[in-house]
């Protein structure tokens, strides 16, 4: 990844922000210190992956589900007494 100091940003910012736009990021530097990264807004770097439903569609959850296992756990916990 290309690292260019604020200067070299300023006097250059549309050329660099066009590359990054096509998917070259950058890094801004300030005495040679990276402060800044510029990703373009799609890429999947600049955005935190979400897992929520990532296994969808990939099993079932049986109609007995909350009574599985219930003889099992009646007898660990002293049954009906």
């Amino acid at each position: 990844m290309r690292t260019v100091n604020i200067h070299e940003a300023k006097t250059h910012l549309s050329r660099l922000v066009e590359k990054a736009a096509q998917g070259e990021p950058f890094v801004i530097a300030k005495a040679g210190k990276p402060v800044a990264k510029v990703v373009p807004l799609d890429s999947r770097s600049a955005q935190k992956v979400r897992r929520t439903g990532f296994m969808a569609g990939q099993f079932t959850v049986p109609d007995d589900f909350d009574r599985m296992g219930e003889t099992e756990i009646d007898e660990m916990f002293g049954g009906d007494e």
